[in-house]
């Protein structure tokens, strides 16, 4: 991609739409790794004691990074997040995972701690080697004005093909005391997240037991970034990382089952939805938000199955991006996703409001004029009943259009 496509022109988000956390500084700047003139590189401090829950993608070609992550995080707290835009230091054998350790041990020098208390983050091009001297020689300037101010700055260091940064922040009170949680994330294309999504980083000043953290950060994930999808592809690179600094004054939250969690889970869940649904809106060459539901599955299993082959199909997406009520489409694609004994006697399917397949053929009141009302707007509902049971999931996706296939084909010039 050239430089220009991540669209650097655009706003930051404005001074009151996030909030600091309380034990977290950060400090975003331009080392030069793919991009000119645009901050690619950014280093979060943690306060000492914080929390770290991690998950990350599930692709077999993992990158450099995710394998270091995972290992760092399995041995000590983390002090330092590292993250690199323009180059994902992926598909790179053994010198990408010492390219890794390289950048670890060199914030890890300035920042006085250990090598394996750093988290690094890769994003970008596939099969290139990191450019570790242009990453340390930026890491002094970095750590020498590290503020809790910048998370607009992080948002926007971070992108790649992204039009916009994803900066998102809430208020939520426990045990008296009002906590933050603020989040950024990353992603506009090559999403289909297997385990969270593209990169995100959320932290919140609450204070909260490991376990019980992990656990909040999954139950989000499913119900967010493992629930959309732009074009079926999964990154070598995905992390999803929810820190929380403990600073805020409640207690620990230590029992998975308490109204304290059940706060929590709620705030969490509200960012990552938020963050998760700013990717699809921002997809590559995307024009319009698209919400595919389905119900009367067997199970859950059953309904993400469908929902994803509908949400997956070249041909549904291109359509929604003509605004071409062809339904046809989406009937085929429910019929292919693979469902034992499927009765389309009890199918129904409606497009917003408009009922347009009934026991499995075109609904008797159907028109195309209605039909295409509802995929000329912005952000359009699919939604499928199949009969069969309680099942039901929902997955976020969106249109395929001409700018998508340009984004991609000029991604490496």
């Amino acid at each position: 991609m050239t430089s220009t496509d991540a669209h650097t022109s655009d706003p930051v988000p404005s001074d009151d739409s996030w909030l600091p956390v309380e034990g977290v500084r950060l400090a975003a700047g331009a080392a030069g790794i793919r991009y000119q003139g645009r901050d690619d590189l950014l280093v979060l401090e943690l306060v000492g004691g914080s929390r770290c829950a991690a998950v990350f993608t599930r692709n077999a070609f993992c990158a450099a990074p995710v394998r270091l992550a995972k290992t760092h995080l399995g041995r000590t707290a983390p002090r330092y997040l590292l993250i690199n835009a323009g180059n994902a230091n992926a598909g790179t054998g053994r010198r990408g995972l010492a390219d890794a350790e390289s950048s670890c041990a060199a914030l890890a020098a300035i920042g006085e701690c250990s090598a394996q208390e750093v988290l690094p983050f890769s994003t970008g091009v596939i099969g290139e080697h990191l450019p570790v001297d242009r990453i340390a020689a930026a890491l002094p300037e970095l750590l020498g004005r590290l503020d809790a101010a910048a998370w607009p700055a992080a948002a926007r260091a971070i992108m790649t093909t992204d039009r916009v940064p994803k900066l998102v922040s809430r208020r939520f009170e426990i045990d008296g005391h009002t906590a933050s949680i603020t989040g950024i994330a990353k992603g506009a294309g090559m999403i289909c997240p297997n385990m969270a999504t593209m990169l995100a980083f959320i932290a919140t000043d609450a204070a909260v037991a490991p376990d019980v953290l992990q656990a909040c950060l999954g139950s989000a994930v499913a119900r967010s970034f493992n629930a959309i999808t732009v074009d079926g592809d999964t990154s070598t690179n995905d992390a999803c990382v929810l820190v929380a600094t403990g600073v805020c004054g409640n207690a620990e939250i230590r029992n998975g089952a308490s109204p304290q969690l059940d706060v929590l889970q709620t705030a969490v869940d509200a960012v990552c939805l938020e963050l998760a649904t700013a990717i699809v809106r921002d997809a590559e060459g995307a024009t319009k938000l698209v919400t595919v539901e389905v119900e009367g599955a067997a199970d859950v299993e059953e309904a993400r199955a469908v929902a994803y082959t509908i949400a997956h199909s070249p041909l549904v997406k291109t359509a929604l991006f003509a605004s071409d009520p062809n339904w046809g489409r989406i009937l085929a694609a429910v019929g292919r996703a693979g469902l034992r004994d499927l009765d389309i006697d009890r199918i129904r399917i409606h497009l917003g409001e408009v009922l347009i397949v009934d026991a499995g053929g075109r609904a008797p009141d159907y028109t195309e004029e209605a039909g295409a009302a509802v995929m000329a707007e912005p952000e359009i509902l699919i939604r499928v009943s199949l009969g069969r049971g309680p099942g039901q999931a929902q997955i976020l996706t969106c249109d395929l259009s001409y700018d998508y296939v340009r984004i991609n084909a000029e991604y490496r010039s």
